[in-house]
This record gives structure tokens, C-alpha cells and sequence, in this order.
């Protein structure tokens, strides 16, 4: 039994982990750090209410889930791993490389191990596009185009969206599409990127063009909050063919209508020596939290602080790309 503690009780806690602890017999949420001790007890009657994450770090608990702000995750993690205990952090995970670097160093020093949540590397669009290039159906890649567009043309007030470290869409939806990418295709060797701010009143940035090279090989990355109408989600283009994906993974959905599944079944499209639909496998952020379980006992991230250190590096570099207008060299 892995003696949880939630940080954090807001959307993210309650969305992405909360149903997945409470599913999953290896887990037992024993603790909560909240400032809203009613809603936490509503819903955890058994759980303990901590006013602090210092104050949680007397407990017995081993892992801590951290679903706060993003500038808060960094020195979060150093207290968890200077008192011993496991991490899985939102991503993204820190907001610099020094930072990953440095809690890097600690955790070889810690008894701690710390994962990082990128649960879109579970999406079932996702598992079909590596299938389908590992088998090579669609023979040697080219071109890839991967979109996460929204239809949000108005400034929220929340912290994602106004000014301060860690807002901003390239870092909350951009270490999505970076994290697939490197998991597919590995570090890219120069990148070149557009980051933007488009709507009125916006105080950070809210749309981004990315572009990662592989030698004569293309990768696109974009969002974009004014795309009212469907977008392809995906497109993989090589010398055997293509496939086309709309939509997003209907899991994300699923969870806020409080199931841990989607019974949705997703097509997409298949253009090799014909045109056919077909059927996208199904993902599942169940089974990455059984993965995450597993991770704990062999003592083994499976998506790592290295991992979210080259997800930011290349955060960085697209910045300092749209800034000065150069192609930046990825070392």
C-alpha cells in the first residue's frame, strides 16, 4: 500500500489523480494540503487535512502528488526529496533547465524518486501514431503536424493565463505536444518557434507555432485559441502513406463527467494504397497509474525529471527563437 498525499486540491487533483488513487487498491489517499478543509473531508472523509505541505511532511505517507501552480512546483519537490519521499509532479514539472538540473543532482542524493505527470503519452491517438510508425506502415516519417486548438478567444482570470512564472499556453498545452514528440522521435536538432499573444487584454502568451528538425525530417506544433471549427489533432505524412486524426482523446471528457474510461470509440483516417478508416486504439491514464505503481516498487521513473529537463530546454529555446526570429541548435 503506497501512503498518498494529495497536494493541492483543485481541478487537476480532483480530475487526473483523485479517481485514479481511489480506483486503484495499491494507493490510499491519507492526506490532503488545502486551504478548503470542508470540500476535502466532503470527499475524503477519512483523509487527514494538512494546512501545509511542511506540516504533511511529518506524516508516514510515501508519495506526494503535486498539483499546484507551476512556480511552485520546484521548491516543492526539493522538500519532498530532502525529507525522503516519493514525487509525481503536474507538468510542467519546473520552469528552467537550471531547475531540472538541480533537483536532478538532489534526487540521486534522496530516497525519493520523482515522475512527472504527462498522461497524453497514454492518449489513444498517441499509442496509434507509434504503432503505426514502429510497424512502419507509413514507411519512413516526414512530416508531422500535431495541433491542440481551442475555441477560447476571451482572458480567463486564472493563474494560467495571467501574467507570472509558468502561465502561459506553450508551457501548459506545448510540454504536452513536446513530451509526445520526444517520446516518438527523440531530441530534435534545431527548432524554430513563433510564441504569441493574440487575444485582447492577454497577459501571457496564448497560441505557438513550433517547428522541431530532423534533418530533412519536419515537426509542427501549434495552438491556437480561436479555432472554432475541427482541426486535425494529428497528421503523419511518410513514403508508404498517411493517417489523419480529429478530435481529442475523449478521455479527459470522461473524467469530468466522473468515469475513469471513455466508452467512445475513435477513427481515423489511413491513406496508404487506399483510403480507409480505422479504428484508433484505446488509451488509458488508468494504466499509467498502474505503471506509476510499479515505478515506486522497482524504483524506476517511467517519465522522468531528465525527461522534463529536455521538455523545458526546448520550452526555452522556442522562446528565444520567436524573440530574436533565429533557427535555435538543440545540444
Amino acid at each position: 500500500m503506497i501512503k498518498t498525499v494529495l497536494v493541492g486540491f483543485g481541478f487537476s487533483a480532483n480530475t487526473f489523480h483523485l479517481p485514479f488513487l481511489k480506483a486503484i487498491d495499491t494507493f490510499e489517499v491519507s492526506g490532503v494540503v488545502s486551504s478548503r478543509p470542508e470540500e476535502v473531508q466532503g470527499e475524503l472523509p477519512g483523509a487527514t487535512v494538512y494546512a501545509s505541505l511542511e506540516e504533511a511532511l511529518q506524516s508516514d505517507a510515501t508519495l506526494y502528488v503535486i498539483t499546484t501552480p507551476s512556480h511552485l512546483h520546484k521548491e516543492m519537490i526539493v522538500d519532498c526529496l530532502k525529507a525522503g519521499k516519493d514525487v509525481l509532479v503536474e507538468k510542467p514539472a519546473f520552469l528552467t533547465t537550471e531547475e531540472g538540473y538541480e533537483l536532478m543532482e538532489l534526487e540521486a542524493k534522496s530516497r525519493g524518486i520523482v515522475n512527472v505527470y504527462q498522461n497524453r503519452r497514454y492518449d489513444g491517438d498517441f499509442l496509434t501514431i507509434k504503432s503505426l510508425l514502429d510497424s512502419n506502415e507509413l514507411g519512413d516519417w516526414k512530416v508531422v503536424e500535431s495541433r491542440f486548438d481551442r475555441f477560447r478567444p476571451n482572458v480567463r482570470d486564472r493563474w494560467r493565463e495571467n501574467a507570472g512564472p509558468g502561465a502561459g499556453i506553450l508551457f501548459d498545452l506545448g510540454s504536452h505536444l513536446i513530451d509526445q514528440t520526444l517520446a516518438l522521435f527523440g531530441k530534435p536538432d534545431k527548432i524554430q518557434a513563433d510564441v504569441m499573444i493574440q487575444r485582447e487584454g492577454g497577459q501571457s502568451d496564448d497560441g505557438f507555432y513550433v517547428t522541431f528538425y530532423y534533418g530533412e525530417k519536419r515537426v509542427y506544433l501549434r495552438s491556437n485559441p480561436f479555432i472554432a471549427g475541427e482541426t486535425p489533432r494529428f497528421e503523419v505524412h511518410g513514403t508508404k502513406g498517411s493517417f489523419m486524426k480529429f478530435g481529442l482523446d475523449p478521455q479527459e471528457e470522461a473524467l469530468k463527467q466522473g468515469k475513469l474510461a471513455s466508452d467512445v470509440l475513435e477513427t481515423g483516417i489511413l491513406s496508404t494504397d487506399e483510403v480507409e478508416t480505422i479504428q484508433v486504439e484505446k488509451g488509458s491514464y488508468f494504466k499509467y497509474y498502474e505503471q506509476l505503481a510499479e515505478s515506486y516498487q522497482t524504483r524506476q521513473p517511467i517519465i522522468s525529471l531528465k525527461d522534463a529537463t529536455l521538455t523545458t530546454h526546448l520550452i526555452e529555446l522556442a522562446r528565444q527563437s520567436s524573440e530574436t526570429g533565429q533557427v535555435m541548435s538543440v545540444d
